[in-house]
């Protein structure tokens, strides 16, 4: 009977903890338990060779996104302007665009966030290995490389409660 007693004291008290962690959660960001991050290579719009390296030592914004996507046309301002208000941190943003042609991401980010700058994965292997569920996808990875969030769909990044969020991010362990 004291065991069944402890075992569901026990039980309600983990509920109750992740109930409170999950919504301290901005709207749209889950919590991904054990996912490591992949490396990988891409070429950006300039032409530069970048390496992601997921045990970077810093937090990192992995956003996955597309020209045809409706959701990341509103995003990407927000990206924009999120990055401005983040200069400074140790969060590093890292955008890929997802299998389109260089000349169509170019256009895109030229005409609604001209500031941002993108990997190409051109061929989508990167965006395979990744396999976000949908676009716009963004992953947080924490400095010792596993991924710790995910944010499904476009978010304000750039409000209080998402960049309240971001800037608590290398605080954590």
């Amino acid at each position: 009977m004291i065991r069944t007693a402890r075992s569901f004291c026990i039980f309600f008290l983990m509920l109750f903890c992740h109930t409170a962690i999950a919504s301290s959660l901005p709207r749209g960001i889950i919590t991904i338990d054990n996912r490591m991050a992949s490396a990988f290579q891409l070429v950006d719009l300039d032409s530069n060779v970048y390496t992601f390296k997921p045990a970077s030592g810093h937090w990192q914004f992995v956003h996955f996104w597309a020209s045809w996507c409706g959701p990341c046309r509103r995003e990407m301002p927000t990206i924009e302007r999120m990055r401005a208000k983040m200069k400074g941190t140790h969060l590093e943003i890292i955008l890929v665009n997802t299998a389109e042609a260089e000349d169509t991401a170019f256009t895109f980010l030229a005409g609604i966030a001209p500031d941002l700058n993108s990997l190409l994965d051109t061929h989508g292997e990167v965006t395979e290995q990744w396999q976000p569920r949908g676009l716009p996808s963004t992953y947080l990875v924490d400095p010792y490389g596993q991924i710790r969030y995910l944010a499904l769909g476009g978010r304000p990044w750039d409000t209080p409660v998402y960049l309240d969020f971001l800037k608590k991010l290398p605080a954590e362990k």
